[in-house]
């Protein structure tokens, strides 16, 4: 049932109190309320007048009870009545919140109209401006209202209006505004397409099948291995011990820095191994790598292959990047796929599995070492900390931060290990903190460390258990706190499987260059006693955890996708030059035919990156594919200032080369440090464009191909931020500071989805 239904009584209720009969009706129910009778009292002597009105019309309605002593009320409370004073309350407090957003849509639909008639998609609509005018007022007319003003009968409005207010929920009236626009491009190019046209858009939409879309593999017989179990149970030690064995293969993994962990054990490990990620190539120099480490969305395709292993499976079921799972798991074309995850996500791999005609095999895996969930927080005191403690913290300003108050707080050093960190560098810090017999006890880490880096963990420490995910701050799903905490306690690090490589002989040695042997039972690691335990800093967060942690995932329903980019190029062809490619890529959504098996992915950046590039001219369909593609959130005006003048570079051809881009600030490398959150600000930016370099450079490499100096200054920006962040003073006001503003991020975020939730009914039944 859409989230417009359902509470139409409430929505009409001023124009109903205004009747005669809601008079006599309250009037009567006064009365008994008067008399003490209770709630559910007085419903049933009002039920028994109606249905002696119904029976005996005309007759009076008075009765008086046969049995007074039956029907004595009982004594009225305080509490009674206070409830039914707060249900008043609360209905008026929802009605308002109601018009509100009822309100706050005409305003943005006003600020459209204004806004459309100066930017080129006006032009590309192809309307006089009598035209244009008549179709932004049926527009409005069909949000505000559920129909158009020629017509009587109610459109789409349910589906449009939860899409508004999820778009406002999300990202306040910027979203609302960019689903306001699109919609109002999509009703009015719409009604120009025949009938001919329709079929033909619904044809290349139908993606139904899309075990179909690779077809060399599906003329391979494929052996699915799923290793699936909770975190620290060796499940994708064994999948990797396969991998060496192999002659050839790929590691995909969710992370960087897994991959960056894979191609440096296998290099460790004597088997030449390249690092493939979106912004980096790292070739063996002098041997011919047989082998890969990539990141999953870098998954090689066309290439014959002995063993795959797919990590982090259970992350098919995303709604930003599961269709990267998908892809994989469907098209790579290995003699056998090793899927690394949760035991959620078995049902999913099994229905897959029998789609594509390969064969299964479980592997199922039991934790090998306790996890236990302490019975209190750390209310707040660094001073509890104690060696070998790790510290999640959800942002690089917080990380530092919480490691300077450590350090002051306890006298203890700690390491730091979050995302951008350069892999090297990352290393160096995993080292300090792994080795015993340093001074490095404690780790303050992102959420990193949740997918899968080794690291010798005792305890975590939750330091919130909100993070932003780029648009708003939420609070972390249980398999995400899950998998958090099932870092503590591990069996064993990386630095360890490096070790044993001098005193043991290479695994799978003999088998290099012959055919790959049959599998052999997996002989379970021994179970250790190394206690993990789990807790958060701050009493407020501990019953979150508490939650998560005795609560049972639910199974993945779905496997994420998206078009393909051959069904892309081709459902492009249909539309004129100008037509906007956000619009195309949002038909081709909308239409889309689905198995219940699979789930469009969401494709929010990719329409925000094509509205953005939509007014530079000489940009091919292809191009315009693959620049919408890149990995990037355009929540950052300097950015979106760097991507602009990228995809100018791209349309002319010519002028890629990073110093002849005056968008880059490259003289903030040559400022002194400053302390202040504003400079930090402008450095990060700085190294988000100049990743977005790397990433367009292996897609356009005639066009940027200032790639190694790109890399240069990659790495001076990092030094840069990683200076004024070890510089920055942090004290307890900064934590202080960090907590009131994510208290105000979700406060804002509570407001904006007390009034878009409280929207259950069509906007049109709204009393205006």
């Amino acid at each position: 049932m859409p989230p417009w239904d359902g509470q139409v009584g409430q929505c009409v209720c001023c124009l109903i109190r205004s009747s005669p009969l809601w008079k006599t009706l309250g009037s009567q129910t006064r009365s008994f309320r008067a008399a003490g009778f209770t709630a559910q009292q007085t419903r049933q002597r009002l039920a028994d007048k109606d249905r002696n009105a119904l029976v005996h019309p005309g007759a009076s309605t008075r009765r008086r009870p046969r049995d007074k002593s039956a029907l004595s009320p009982k004594t009225p409370t305080n509490r009674t009545r206070s409830r039914f004073s707060e249900s008043d309350a609360k209905r008026h407090d929802e009605l308002a919140q109601r018009r509100r957003l009822k309100d706050l849509i005409a305003d943005r639909l006003n600020l459209l109209a204004s806004r459309t008639t100066q930017t080129t998609w006006r032009a590309s609509l192809r309307l006089d401006q009598a035209a244009y005018e008549e179709h932004m007022a049926d527009f409005s007319h069909i949000v505000l209202h559920g129909r158009s003003k020629s017509s009587r009968e109610t459109g789409t409005t349910p589906g449009l209006l939860e899409t508004l207010r999820k778009a406002y929920v999300d990202r306040d009236v910027d979203g609302l505004d960019t689903v306001l626009r699109q919609a109002f491009y999509a009703h009015v190019m719409d009604s120009k397409f025949t009938p001919s046209d329709v079929k033909r858009h619904q044809s290349l939409a139908d993606l139904r099948h899309p075990i179909e879309w690779f077809p060399a593999t599906r003329a391979k017989h494929r052996k699915i291995h799923l290793h699936v179990g909770p975190t620290n149970s060796g499940k994708t030690y064994h999948a990797l011990k396969r991998l060496e064995a192999a002659e050839s293969g790929v590691y995909a993994g969710p992370l960087r820095l897994l991959a960056h962990e894979v191609y440096s054990r296998l290099n460790a490990k004597g088997r030449p191994c390249n690092l493939i990620t979106g912004e980096e190539r790292r070739i063996v120099n002098g041997q011919v790598a047989s082998m890969n480490s990539c990141t999953v969305e870098m998954v090689p395709l066309n290439t014959d292959l002995d063993v795959a292993v797919i990590d982090e499976i259970q992350m098919i079921g995303s709604e930003d990047r599961g269709w990267a799972w998908t892809q994989a798991l469907l098209g790579v074309k290995a003699k056998e796929v090793h899927l690394c995850g949760e035991e959620r996500v078995v049902p999913l791999i099994r229905k897959l599995v029998a789609m594509t005609g390969d064969s299964l095999e479980m592997h199922h895996y039991k934790r090998l070492s306790p996890l236990k969930t302490m019975s209190t927080s750390l209310n707040g005191d660094l001073k509890e900390l104690r060696k070998g403690d790790c510290v999640v913290v959800f942002s690089r300003f917080g990380i530092h931060a919480m490691k300077k108050q450590i350090e002051s707080a306890t006298g203890m050093r700690c390491a730091i290990v979050y995302g951008s960190l350069p892999p090297e560098t990352r290393a160096h810090q995993a080292r300090l903190f792994n080795d015993p017999d340093n001074e490095y006890d404690v780790l303050v880490a992102s959420d990193a460390i949740g997918m899968g880096l080794n690291l010798s963990i005792k305890r975590v420490i939750f330091e919130s258990v909100q993070k932003h995910n780029g648009h708003m701050l939420r609070r972390l799903s249980v398999p995400e706190i899950k998998q958090i905490s099932g870092r503590a306690g591990r069996y064993r690090t990386a630095q360890h499987d490096v070790e044993v490589v001098q005193t043991e002989p290479l695994v799978g040695t003999e088998e290099v260059g012959r055919a790959l042997p049959a599998l052999t039972p997996l002989t379970p690691l021994p179970a250790v006693k190394n206690l993990g335990l789990v807790t958060t800093l701050d009493r407020s967060d501990h019953g979150v955890l508490l939650h998560a942690m005795e609560s049972e995932a639910e199974p993945i329903p779905s496997a994420g996708i998206l078009p393909p980019f051959e069904i892309m190029r081709q459902f492009a062809a249909y539309f004129d030059e100008d037509t906007p490619f956000s619009y195309i890529m949002l038909r081709l959504h909308d239409l889309s035919k689905l198995d219940p098996l699979f789930h469009l992915c969401s494709i929010r950046d990719l329409l925000n990156i094509a509205d953005l590039i939509q007014p530079v001219d000489g940009i091919s369909t292809i191009d315009r594919i693959r620049f919408c593609a890149a990995p990037i959130s355009l929540g950052d005006s300097s950015l979106k200032k760097m991507a602009l003048a990228m995809a100018k570079c791209i349309a002319r051809q010519t002028g890629g080369g990073l110093l002849d881009i005056g968008e880059f600030r490259l003289e903030l490398l040559e400022q002194s440090l400053t302390l202040n959150k504003g400079y930090l600000q402008q450095l990060e930016s700085l190294h988000k464009g100049v990743a977005l370099y790397l990433w367009l450079s292996y897609r356009f490499a005639g066009v940027f191909h200032t790639r190694a100096l790109a890399f240069h200054v990659k790495h001076l920006v990092e030094q840069k931020i990683d200076g004024a962040l070890a510089e920055f003073q942090f004290g307890l006001s900064s934590r202080a500071f960090i907590r009131r503003k994510r208290e105000k991020s979700l406060l804002d975020n509570l407001k904006r989805q007390m009034v878009a939730n409280s929207a259950t009914v069509p906007i049109e039944l709204i009393p205006g």
